[in-house]
């Protein structure tokens, strides 16, 4: 744990953990049928970079419907959730929180912001940053994945203050946005909906960004760009894989490929191979043969409707209690809360 004035930043993740769980998923994922890699694997320095430039093109629509809805809603979800303590998951730069956080801050209600991210180096820029907007914000940073790591996020019980003095911290909002709930299939993402509302206390909320089911061909657009931007990043996790795990990979020898899956309602991403080729990876001494057309799926995005995510929620204990999208409708914003 480090620690400096008002930020902190604890790590539960150890020397060697993020290259064991890399292995252990090209192990099963490259071993199944059909073949996969997860998608959380695209996000190295390259693939951060390449993602940035995603979010900016024109037919990538959910990064900026997720903002407008932000921008228009966010006095009214945080008068609604009552919190002081915001806890982000998959922070990053913390750049859309930035407009909850003034919301809170702007209603009296802001005292601490907890965010919570696999990069170390992400969280401590975030955290210096903010801390320069926020003067008299606690920032708590978790370093861990929320797949394993949920339970270290810090509770809203009563706590020490800068000065030393025991203060009550009230209610925490749980905040994922980014529509990355998508990218877990259906038992997966009850799993971790009811590990989320575990962390909660009862009349704590959560606030959940999910893209919306609409038409098939903008949403095939919004993963296969005229630019080429998106196959690049697809084909990253294969550079990834190369470097980290010693694979030889001929990463042109793939080609990139969306599709919509309408009886599940998610788009997927694939890499296709162009040829018949075998692949060695070569620090967990696999080999793999691929057919000339046979594909890796390296990720699905889910898109919801509202009546079909309050189900999900009511399942693991969370009650929808606001609803927001932005103006054309095509990402929402939900908040729900812990029964108790």
């Amino acid at each position: 744990m480090i620690s400096a004035g008002r930020i902190s930043i604890t790590s539960y993740l150890g020397p060697g953990d993020v290259e064991r769980a890399l292995r252990a998923d090209v192990l099963a994922g490259l071993t199944s049928q059909p073949k996969e890699l997860p998608p959380k694997w695209f996000y190295d320095k390259a693939g951060s970079d390449l993602f940035d430039q995603i979010t900016r093109l024109p037919e990538y629509y959910p990064t900026e419907a997720e903002r407008d809805a932000l921008l228009h809603f966010a006095p009214e979800i945080v008068e609604l959730a009552g919190a002081d303590t915001l806890v982000e998951l998959g922070s990053g730069s913390s750049d859309k929180t930035r407009v909850l956080l003034d919301a809170m801050s702007d209603s009296g209600r802001l005292r601490r912001y907890v965010p919570f991210d696999v990069s170390d180096s992400a969280l401590r820029e975030a955290a210096t940053m903010l801390a320069q907007r926020y003067p008299t914000l606690q920032i708590d940073g978790v370093v861990g994945d929320f797949d394993h790591h949920l339970g270290m996020i810090p509770k809203a019980s009563r706590d020490e203050s800068i000065s030393g003095t025991p203060t009550p911290t009230g209610r925490r909002m749980l905040v994922f946005l980014g529509g990355t709930i998508g990218n877990y299939e259906p038992s997966a993402r009850r799993e971790l909906l009811a590990n989320l509302a575990g962390t909660l206390e009862p009349g704590e909320s959560l606030l959940l960004g999910t893209d919306l089911v609409k038409d098939p061909g903008r949403l095939v657009a919004a993963y296969d760009d005229r630019a080429g931007v998106t196959a690049a990043f697809n084909r990253n996790v294969l550079a990834v894989v190369n470097r980290e795990l010693d694979a030889n990979f001929l990463v042109t020898q793939f080609d990139h490929h969306a599709l919509w899956d309408a009886e599940n309602e998610w788009i997927e991403m694939r890499l296709r191979s162009r040829v018949a080729q075998a692949v060695d990876v070569r620090a967990i001494d696999l080999q793999i043969e691929f057919r000339p057309g046979e594909e890796i799926r390296t990720e699905i995005s889910a898109k919801f409707r509202k009546a079909g995510l309050e189900t999900e929620l009511a399942e693991v204990g969370l009650e929808m209690v606001g609803w927001w999208t932005d103006h054309n409708g095509d990402f929402a914003l939900s908040l729900s809360r812990r029964r108790g």
